[in-house]
C-alpha cells in the first residue's frame, strides 16, 4: 500500500447553499473538521441557524483516508439523505469535512427516488460553491547541533526550501522545521551525506 502524502478537503465553511425543488428548500451547509467535536459543534450550530427546519441530514468523513466516516438520514426513509450526501464526498475525494442538507418540507411529498435526487443535487451545489484545496502532509522536526555544523544546516535547509518554524542559539543551535512527508528521504539522504552525527528528532505530526 503506498504512502499518502496528501489529501482534498475544503478551505473555508459554506452556510447557505440552497436548492429549491418541488416547494422544499434544502439548505446546503460545509465544513472543514478535524475531529467529532468539530463536528458536533457544527451540527449544534447549524440547527440554531435553521431552527424551524424539518430535517437536518449529514454526512462526514475524517482521517487522511477518510476512514472515519458517518451517514445521518434524520428522520428521511433510510439510505435516501445521508448515503447520497456522503457519496458526493466519496465523488469528490473530499475528507475532513462535514456536509450537511437541511431540509424545510414544501408540502409536496419526493419518494423515495425523489429524496435521493433531492439530496444529492444539494450536496453536489454545496461542494460546488466550495473552494476545494489539496493538504500537503508533513512533519515537524527538532534540529540540535553545534555552532560549528550552522552555517552547513542553514545552506541545506535554504536549499531545500524548508520552513523554519522557532530557533534557539544558547548553548547549541536549536530549530524545528515543517517538512513535507513527500521529502523527508530526501531531507535524511541530504543530511546523513553531509554530517556523520544524528541531530535530528521528530518532534510531532502536523
Amino acid at each position: 500500500m503506498s504512502e499518502t502524502f496528501e489529501y482534498k478537503t475544503i478551505s473555508q465553511s459554506i452556510t447557505d447553499a440552497l436548492v429549491k425543488i418541488k416547494g422544499s428548500k434544502f439548505f446546503g451547509l460545509i465544513y472543514p473538521v478535524i475531529n467529532e467535536e468539530d463536528i458536533k459543534k457544527f451540527l449544534l450550530q447549524t440547527r440554531e441557524m435553521y431552527p424551524q427546519a424539518t430535517h437536518y441530514c449529514y454526512a462526514y468523513r475524517l482521517g487522511v483516508s477518510g476512514d472515519n466516516y458517518r451517514v445521518n438520514d434524520d428522520g428521511e426513509p433510510s439510505g435516501t439523505a445521508g448515503l447520497p450526501i456522503y457519496h458526493q464526498l466519496l465523488s469528490f475525494e473530499l475528507t475532513n469535512v462535514l456536509l450537511i442538507s437541511v431540509r424545510y418540507f414544501g408540502g409536496t411529498k419526493l419518494g423515495v427516488g425523489g429524496l435521493i435526487k433531492a439530496y444529492k443535487e444539494s450536496a453536489l451545489f454545496t461542494i460546488e460553491q466550495s473552494d476545494i484545496i489539496i493538504k500537503e502532509l508533513s512533519e515537524i522536526y527538532e534540529l540540535t547541533f553545534d555552532y560549528n555544523h550552522q552555517s552547513a544546516v542553514m545552506t541545506l535547509l535554504k536549499k531545500m526550501n524548508l520552513d523554519i518554524l522557532n530557533f534557539n542559539f544558547s548553548e547549541n543551535c536549536e530549530l524545528s522545521i515543517e517538512i513535507p512527508l513527500k521529502r523527508k528521504t530526501e531531507f535524511y539522504e541530504k543530511f546523513d551525506s553531509l554530517f556523520a552525527q544524528n541531530f535530528v528528532t521528530q518532534k510531532k505530526v502536523s
